[in-house]
């Protein structure tokens, strides 16, 4: 099955769904998502254990948790393309995303598991946005209280990662 993969309209799209959406590149999202995964892989599994603890101003995430967020918010946006493909109609909830990081135990965890578990969880993210077709896509759910398409959500997934390696580019890695 293959998916038209075209951005939708900024236009129709919440503040919070356009800013990740927009973030986006033009072109198939499945090429997007695993290049973004290589270079992901390839840019922080090299750090120094100094590296992985350091936060820019206190009350900051550190890289590893940061990581991690990316992973949780990535298994987030992956069960809502799932229920929102398939055409379920339950209003799916938001996250804390900072009730996550301090749960995550990111900072203690071996940093080589953290990127072996974004890696798996990539694979199965790219498994199920190759299983869905035109159609799936188009359907329309609620989540965090918003009307959301399918492939908006399938944008805004891609757009978190590259929003955040941004981040860690710029006030991480300088």
């Amino acid at each position: 099955m293959k998916i038209n993969w075209i951005k939708p309209n900024s236009a129709e799209l919440t503040p919070y769904q356009r800013g990740y959406v927009d973030l986006v590149p033009e072109g198939d999202l499945t090429v997007i998502l695993s290049d973004n995964a290589k270079s992901t892989f390839q840019l922080l599994s090299t750090l120094s254990i100094e590296k992985l603890k350091y936060r820019y101003a206190e009350g900051k995430w550190s890289i590893p948790q940061i990581l991690v967020h990316m992973i949780d918010a990535e298994r987030i946006f992956s069960y809502r393309i799932l229920c929102i493909a398939r055409g379920d109609k339950t209003p799916l909830p938001g996250f804390e995303e900072n009730d996550y990081a301090k749960a995550s135990n990111a900072d203690e965890r071996d940093f080589k598991d953290v990127l072996e578990e974004y890696l798996s969880v990539r694979k199965s993210t790219l498994s199920l946005l190759r299983s869905l077709n035109n159609n799936h896509v188009l359907n329309k759910g609620i989540a965090n209280n918003n009307p959301v398409a399918a492939i908006t959500v399938c944008y805004m997934l891609a757009g978190h990662e590259i929003h955040h390696i941004a981040v860690l580019k710029e006030k991480y890695l300088k």
